[in-house]
């Protein structure tokens, strides 16, 4: 298939996009992708624009990948020739906004004479300085993803076998991933060294599971295990599940985002439930920001759990406002300027009768331009809404993500350019207040030195090359480094 990369697509709300999620089995006496098919399907929050499933029959690898959700993507007609016990499956995020067939995963590679597939949650920081050196060495490039040059690098390593080329190719990267990784017998699973990114482990009869959450384990009636741990190789074969350290692990810095807004509310991440702790981030903030107001309402599905939970805290009534609509796909057309409103109203409509007259305290996980959450306001002020007293159950974003999250450049956040009565004012509400980083931190539950906090402090766990723009950090942004085969 062919894709005109030149046609983009119109999110109308969607505001922090994840990269992907991954999904790993090793299955005998099962069909491997039909179960990945349904792992990947309780991850599609992770990611859709693509995905892609790579199957082994004990020796032989296929693979079969397209751009869409996975129920667009995946068919008994494609299905049934993926035969094997041993499989991966991945589904998409493009980390700044370009789709392309070519860039979806799993990516389909040999190592001599042995085949591979792989598939990457997360984003790595060298990258550029990695593939030039594989450019200047005559190796050449069909994608613009930072996963075919991990696959480059096992491809043309100069070790003797598959597991030694993997850790040899590890240990040149820097930055976030979550790999999971296919040879013709034989399932890997790497996660960094400061744990980025979830991966777990779970089982099922005779079968094991890796993917990116438990959620994907959920679904299979799959037993957990446990988390990878960060700088460890997994690996599954015929003697079972083993494992080993194979990066130094200096200091574990798992994305805070996961916790606030990534991860499916049923997750469980450092053994915490992601609803529980979302519900704790609004008690939080009902203690650190309390309002004056009739009803809680939340900002749907992701402001939902705080919502509920500063209700609890403040003892104001929960209430829905909106209501969403879940059968919203991505779109390709781009409304003129005149009719952009109307892409909030797709995904959102207020509950005209919960809103007029009342004060409100509206809930959402963040802010980030503003300009959907304005658009979100003028709406319950037109449906007749008292007050609107807006709580984020975050703190302000004010520094970029350089390891996978694809949420705004320095100088477009809103918090970066304004204060907070500044954007008070831009957005027309009552009042505005978010989490502190202290709060968030308590709500999570864990030592605030277990997570990343970046994009809210600037404080990057892994150092990011000096003078680095996040507009030219993507090699999707930077379509001069792809050589055409």
């Amino acid at each position: 298939m062919n894709c005109n990369d030149s046609t983009r697509s119109f999110v109308p709300y969607k505001r922090i996009k994840e990269e992907c999620g991954v999904f790993g089995i090793y299955a005998p006496g099962h069909k491997a992708a039909e179960l990945i098919f349904y792992g990947l399907q309780a991850l599609q929050h992770r990611g859709q624009e693509s995905a892609g499933i790579a199957v082994s029959d004990g020796e032989n690898i296929l693979v079969f990948k397209e751009l869409g959700l996975v129920s667009q993507v995946f068919n008994n007609q494609n299905v049934v020739p993926l035969q094997g016990h041993i499989g991966i499956g991945h589904t998409r995020y493009s980390t700044k906004g370009r789709t392309s067939w070519k860039n979806s995963q799993p990516i389909y590679r040999m190592f001599r004479n042995e085949s591979f597939a792989i598939a990457h949650n997360g984003n790595l920081i060298n990258v550029k300085e990695i593939r030039d050196e594989q450019v200047a060495a005559g190796i050449k490039f069909e994608t613009a993803t930072d996963t075919e040059v991990i696959a480059s690098l096992i491809e043309n390593s100069k070790e003797c076998n598959m597991e030694d080329a993997i850790k040899d190719a590890v240990s040149k990267i820097k930055g976030s991933y979550s790999l999971v990784i296919l040879t013709g017998d034989k399932l890997f699973g790497i996660r960094d060294p400061n744990g980025f990114r979830p991966l777990v482990i779970g089982k099922l009869d005779r079968s094991y599971v890796i993917a990116s959450e438990t959620c994907a384990l959920d679904i299979l009636d799959a037993g957990f295990i446990r988390e990878v741990s960060p700088g460890e190789l997994v690996i599954i074969d015929g003697r079972g599940l083993h494992s080993q350290m194979i990066l130094p692990v200096s200091r574990t810095s798992m994305c805070i985002f996961e916790l606030i807004y990534f991860a499916r509310p049923d997750s469980y991440i450092n053994g915490k439930n992601m609803f529980e702790v979302r519900h704790r981030m609004g008690q939080e903030l009902a203690m650190e920001s309390p309002a004056d107001a009739d009803i809680v309402i939340s900002i749907p599905d992701s402001g939902t759990p705080a919502a509920i939970g500063f209700s609890s805290a403040s003892r104001i009534p929960y209430a829905e406002g909106f209501i969403k609509n879940r059968y919203i796909g991505r779109t390709f057309i781009q409304p003129v300027q005149e009719i952009r409103e109307i892409g909030v109203r797709i995904k959102l409509n207020p509950l005209k009768e919960i809103i007029k007259g009342k004060r409100l305290v509206v809930v959402d996980d963040s802010i980030v331009r503003g300009n959907t959450s304005k658009k979100t306001v003028k709406m319950l002020y037109s449906s007749g809404a008292k007050e609107v007293h807006l709580r984020i159950s975050s703190p302000p974003l004010l520094y970029p993500c350089y390891y996978g999250i694809d949420m705004a450049t320095m100088k477009e956040f809103v918090a970066r350019q304004k204060t907070v009565e500044d954007i008070r004012s831009f957005l027309g509400v009552d009042s505005l207040k978010y989490l502190s980083i202290d709060g968030l931190a308590r709500a999570a539950g864990d030592s605030s030195d277990k997570f990343c906090f970046a994009c809210f402090n600037g404080d990057y766990p892994v150092i990011i090359p000096e003078g680095q723009d996040y507009d030219k950090f993507s090699l999707e942004e930077d379509k001069k480094t792809v050589s055409k085969v």
